[in-house]
């Protein structure tokens, strides 16, 4: 029996019992062997193993079976002791030893006959015979270990190293590290790639050394010491050290040097083909690596950029400049360090392990992120393998932009032809650089100008789109496009000017109207040359600029007009007259030019209505006026059309109109008003003239015949009349009518004007009705305030003095009752108007 905690484990005839100690509470576990007696061991874990003829089973202190496996002994034991690490067995013929790791092996076996106990001792196990007492001692853990090792039992001999004593930590790092290593080049070479790698991974050797194992896998040049030369250190150290606490002599080392050191295995292994499972094996022992090797690399990287910024860069990290890189959100960071270049070196062989194993995706995903892949090797390869959007990614991580646009442009001219292309050629549009362009907007705007040139003409709202939110500035957008494609300026100018009106300046809206203007000359030049030109014909570009000359405010409308042509172009001319508020000569372009009169009806209304919005209702109407006179005098607004469209147009001239001019405006802005009074006195002094002058139709008439009979375009007049009637002043366009007009041909105008006169007049009647009925009540009012009387006696007294009042004079307080003498209130208000300010109101009597 043996104690198992508080419960006691019982071998009873051909059974085990388990007897709770603190309720007597007997269960049974399971029936022993029938060739041997019971047996039960305590182990150093609190476990027990329970005898089942040879068999040792093990079970918890409540007697519930575990899965440790079994222990089979040679032949049923009569006694079993242990002796960590180990379960040490009396059989009848000898004494065996076993391992208590699973799957529990034979480690040595004792012959001695007849022996009758077996007894454990402090470092001893003692064992009684007949006539004579045996000890067995163990061998130090240190030359178990190198014996182990040397038999190829790396598990047993790990499993040693972790029963060193504290003290030898080091001793213990170095021999599990060296069997590391021994167990992983075995396991390796045997094809177990998977656990070979967690050895390597357990033994923290560097992976150039494990990469070493991998001819296939191109690495980027170091300047650290090769892992051969390092290995040789380390296995010298741990042979001497295992000596030293062995105790034991050479001839137990290992005689063979390592695998790798070995001349016919390492021609062998350079030979060996990389096979799919052995990268894979790679691959894993690369991933568990590089968290710990990346971290420490950006460590350093960032503590170079902070010593840089604060001007302490130490004289090492320029002479050991050895090679450069760029990564994602660091910049340009020489790779100067032990770290940087051991991530150098696993991120590019993690790359090429991927892309042999068929795992693009991956490689992908690895150059998104953070990554210290070595460009000249990784280019290479990638473009060997035609692994387009991992060589576009490691060009975009590098901030290699040239070349990865270069790339990318060639990518998209070959998804446009007919050969056989990759899914990613096929995937790849113009569009796909715009998406390269939008991030460098804001960091290098001559690189997206540069390559945006390339796909503005296939793509062009979505490169304008690039431009205006990336921020880059309209001016140098338009020069670039000047320079480089003028036959897109237009374009440009006008989607800019479509997305935001407001964000484009006035000297580019200038721009795009002489782009435009040019365009429609040439046009004009071509149709004259031909003699196929008309004035109602209209291409897509003069319909563009004739949109544009009406909608932007922002150009310059003078130098416009000194390009048009004096024979063509007439509705351009217009727009141009009425911008420079020449509204007369606009007029007179679109009826005796264009004879379109809607088009000067039009005009009219924007006119009127810019006027009323900037509250000159006063002389808005007078725009209706001037047409009228157009119409009546046909041949006089002609006359001296050509020579004041001259005159306007001269560099003189410009801006710089006639004052008696009678509808001639000198400038726009805030002398508007006074432009429009100057034509309200010209318009009144005409139609004086008109009234007082009973013979001034005749003597029109005489001109008119004189000049070649030009009739009075009356039609036209009574049109205007009914439809504008509201927004004319009836009297002026009466005084300007002929006598020889119909009153009945005026009845559209005379009828609602007279309407609403006759209505205006009852209303404001009315109003005048009122405002003199409340001036009524408010002088009631008035004289009802007024009335207000104050009754002196013989007995009134002063409120101040108390004397009597009498014939003196007085005052009153607002309150009506309260008299004082006038000389008592005012000596009274003089003293407290320093304290309290202005005296009250009152009422002096």
């Amino acid at each position: 029996m043996s104690w198992c905690g508080e419960n006691i484990c019982i071998g009873i005839r051909r059974e085990y019992m388990i007897l709770n100690s603190t309720n007597g509470a007997l269960s049974e576990v399971f029936p022993s062997g029938r060739l041997a007696p019971p047996l039960v061991v305590s182990l150093p874990s609190g476990e027990l193993l329970l005898g089942k003829d040879n068999i040792g089973v093990f079970v918890d202190q409540n007697g519930k079976l575990l899965q440790e496996g079994r222990v089979c002994w040679s032949e049923a034991p009569n006694v079993v002791v242990i002796q960590k690490p180990y379960a040490i067995a009396l059989l009848p013929r000898y004494v065996e030893v076993r391992s208590l790791r699973a799957p529990y092996p034979l480690i040595q076996t004792v012959v001695l006959r007849n022996a009758r106990r077996i007894l454990q001792s402090n470092n001893s196990v003692i064992v009684a015979l007949d006539n004579a007492v045996y000890g067995l001692f163990p061998v130090p853990l240190g030359a178990q270990i190198v014996q182990l090792t040397a038999s190829g039992d790396f598990e047993e001999a790990l499993a040693l190293c972790k029963l060193l004593p504290p003290e030898e930590a080091s001793l213990r790092a170095a021999k599990e590290g060296s069997i590391h290593m021994r167990y992983a080049h075995h396991l390796f070479d045997n094809g177990a790639y998977e656990d070979a790698m967690e050895h390597f991974l357990a033994s923290q050797v560097d992976i150039t050394y494990v990469l070493s194992l991998y001819p296939s896998i191109v690495l980027p040049k170091t300047t650290m010491v090769s892992e051969p030369e390092k290995l040789m250190d380390i296995s010298g150290d741990s042979s001497h050290l295992s000596r030293g606490s062995s105790g034991i002599s050479d001839d137990m080392e290992p005689s063979t040097p390592l695998h790798l050191l070995e001349s016919e295995e390492s021609a062998a292994l350079e030979s060996k083909k990389m096979s799919h499972n052995t990268l894979m094996a790679l691959i894993k022992f690369l991933q568990k690596k590089r968290y710990g090797i990346i971290e420490k690399a950006t460590a350093e990287g960032t503590e170079e950029v902070v010593l840089d910024a604060v001007g302490n860069n130490f004289a090492s990290y320029e002479s050991n400049n050895r090679f450069k890189r760029s990564n994602k959100g660091r910049g340009s960071i020489p790779v100067t360090s032990g770290a940087r270049e051991m991530a150098a070196i696993l991120d590019t062989a993690l790359l090429q392990a991927l892309l042999l194993t068929g795992q693009a995706s991956a490689a992908l995903e690895l150059l998104k992120g953070l990554n210290y892949c070595d460009v000249k090797i990784c280019e290479e390869i990638l473009q060997k393998n035609n692994h387009h959007a991992a060589l576009l990614e490691l060009y975009r991580c590098n901030s290699m932009h040239h070349e990865a646009l270069k790339l990318l442009h060639q990518l998209v001219e070959d998804s446009k032809s007919n050969q056989v292309q990759t899914e990613l050629i096929q995937k790849l549009k113009p569009e796909s650089i715009v998406e390269y362009l939008k991030p460098l907007c804001g960091t290098d705007p001559m690189l997206v100008l540069e390559y945006s040139m390339l796909v503005l003409e296939s793509c062009p709202t979505q490169t304008i789109e690039l431009f205006l939110n990336g921020n880059i500035p309209a001016d140098l957008v338009n020069s670039y496009l000047k320079q480089h494609a003028p036959n897109m300026q237009a374009t440009y100018l006008e989607l800019m000017l479509a997305m935001d009106e407001n964000g484009i300046s006035g000297n580019l809206q200038n721009e795009m109207v002489h782009i435009y203007l040019s365009e429609v000359l040439d046009w004009h030049a071509d149709l004259s040359a031909q003699q196929k030109w008309d004035e109602q014909t209209y291409s897509s570009t003069r319909k563009k600029l004739l949109s544009a000359l009406e909608s932007i405010s922002g150009y310059n409308p003078e130098p416009l007009l000194r390009r048009l042509p004096t024979d063509a172009l007439y509705e351009e001319r217009a727009i141009l007259l009425g911008k420079m508020n020449q509204h007369e000569l606009a007029l007179s372009l679109y009826v005796h030019k264009l004879h379109v009169p809607e088009l000067a009806l039009s005009y009219c209304d924007r006119v009127y209505e810019s006027l009323v919005h900037q509250q000159s209702s006063r002389s808005s109407g007078n725009i209706y006026l001037t047409l009228l006179q157009i119409y009546l005098n046909p041949r006089r607004t002609t006359k001296n059309f050509e020579k004041r469209i001259t005159n306007l147009v001269s560099p003189q001239n410009i801006g710089t109109p006639k004052v008696g001019s009678a509808n001639t405006v000198k400038s726009k802005g805030g002398r508007g008003n006074k432009k429009i009074a100057a034509i309200e006195v010209a318009d009144d002094i005409r139609v004086g003239q008109s009234s007082t002058d009973s013979s001034r139709s005749d003597g029109d008439a005489d001109e008119s015949s004189e000049e070649g009979g030009s009739t009075i375009m009356l039609d036209e007049v009574l049109d205007l009349l009914s439809r504008k009637w509201d927004r004319i002043n009836g009297a002026q366009a009466l005084k300007l009518l002929p006598r020889e007009t119909k009153l009945q041909n005026l009845l559209p105008f005379m009828g609602p004007l007279l309407r609403k006169s006759s209505e205006a007049y009852r209303n404001l009647s009315v109003i005048k009705s009122l405002r003199q009925s409340e001036n009524l009540q408010v002088k009631d009012e008035l004289y009802e305030q007024r009335k207000g009387v104050v009754k002196i006696t013989s007995d009134s007294a002063c409120s101040l003095c108390r004397k009597k009042i009498g014939t003196s004079v007085f005052a009153v307080y607002p309150n009506g009752k309260t008299i004082v003498h006038f000389v008592c209130f005012r000596d009274s208000q003089s003293m407290k108007t320093v304290g309290r300010g202005s005296p009250s109101p009152l009422r002096k009597l």
